[in-house]
């Protein structure tokens, strides 16, 4: 079996590829996964670089997969030997080709998706059903802002919203995205990297603002999301792709009486019925056209590749590791 271990924090290089001698073997409430697709994501990249702290070295990143049931505990009764199973909300350490996890982290994938669709939908599917139904009712807004509107959390986001009737705006980090995030759903597309997104907002809504922003960029566009809102408005802060978050002093908020959350997808699916019913609504949405998603895969032995695709940020959709090729 072979797996990367990461002994630092460091740039892509600091993931090893290393092999194991010794086959794992499930504890009673737990699965041992043969997985055939591992999903890549802008947070693993933030785990290995130290923007978020892994607790013991070594460790290994990676936190979404899909595979087969290879071995149950004694105690599990909801799968099998052979059952096809897929997970995204579970610690990190799915950068293996074997992977043991507890069973309520699981969720049956329909048949109707490869490996590679589910590893490449389900962890930014269930991100974007927790934003616009969970942390926010994004109903209850006409408009809403979605910072990196061509990636892959960004793109469920803004297709999602289109659906529910939402006029939406988002940026995007270069004009070759554009595209991509006018594909996603969004009604005006604003390179924050050439234009300045605040005074933007302020001309195409008349002064007014937008109810909702989704921030997965941080340091570079946090403080301006604030100043895109209007009154009572909610600033979602759900990444930090730029860099870290700097303080933010509470008086920002004060003069349109703001909120600001940071929410994190495994609270907010962290009972089995809501995670079920969740993943089921991301695959229906998926199935009638509502989001299309855009996957990029790589080979397992390419897994340093695929960081840096991610890291240059000239990546848009989801990237996955496909372990079949």
């Amino acid at each position: 079996m072979r797996e990367y271990i990461v002994h630092k924090h460091g740039g892509f290089g600091v993931l090893k590829y290393e092999k194991i001698e010794d086959e794992p073997h499930p504890r009673e409430n737990e699965v041992l996964i043969d997985q055939a697709a591992i999903g890549v994501g802008f947070n693993d990249v933030l785990f290995r670089r130290g923007e978020y702290k892994i607790a013991k070295f070594p460790a290994m990143l990676g936190n979404e997969a899909c595979g087969i049931v290879a071995e149950v505990g004694s105690k599990v009764t909801e799968y099998k030997e052979g059952d096809r199973v897929a997970y995204a909300t579970g610690p990190i350490g799915a950068y293996t080709q074997k992977r043991i996890i507890h069973k309520d982290f699981l969720i049956t994938p329909p048949s109707s998706f490869s490996d590679v669709e589910v590893a490449g939908c389900l962890s930014k599917g269930l991100m974007a059903h927790t934003l616009l139904h969970r942390v926010y009712s994004a109903a209850r807004s006409k408009r809403i802002l979605v910072h990196a509107a061509a990636g892959g959390v960004g793109q469920f986001v803004c297709s999602w919203a289109k659906h529910l009737g939402l006029e939406v705006f988002g940026t995007v980090g270069s004009d070759n995205k554009i595209s991509a995030a006018t594909k996603a759903g969004c009604d005006h597309v604003i390179n924050y990297q050439k234009n300045d997104f605040v005074a933007a907002i302020s001309d195409l809504t008349k002064n007014k603002g937008v109810g909702v922003v989704y921030d997965s960029v941080g340091k570079d566009t946090i403080i301006k999301s604030l100043n895109c809102l209007w009154p009572m408005g909610m600033c979602v802060s759900y990444g930090e792709s730029s860099g870290k978050l700097p303080l933010i002093d509470l008086n920002h908020l004060l003069f349109n009486s703001l909120y600001i959350t940071k929410p994190t997808l495994h609270l907010y699916k962290s009972n089995k019925i809501e995670l079920v019913l969740a993943a089921n609504e991301v695959f229906a949405r998926i199935k009638k056209g509502i989001i299309k998603p855009e996957i990029t895969s790589f080979k397992f032995s390419q897994l340093r590749m695929a960081h840096k695709f991610l890291e240059s940020r000239e990546s848009t959709g989801s990237v996955v590791i496909d372990l079949k090729k």
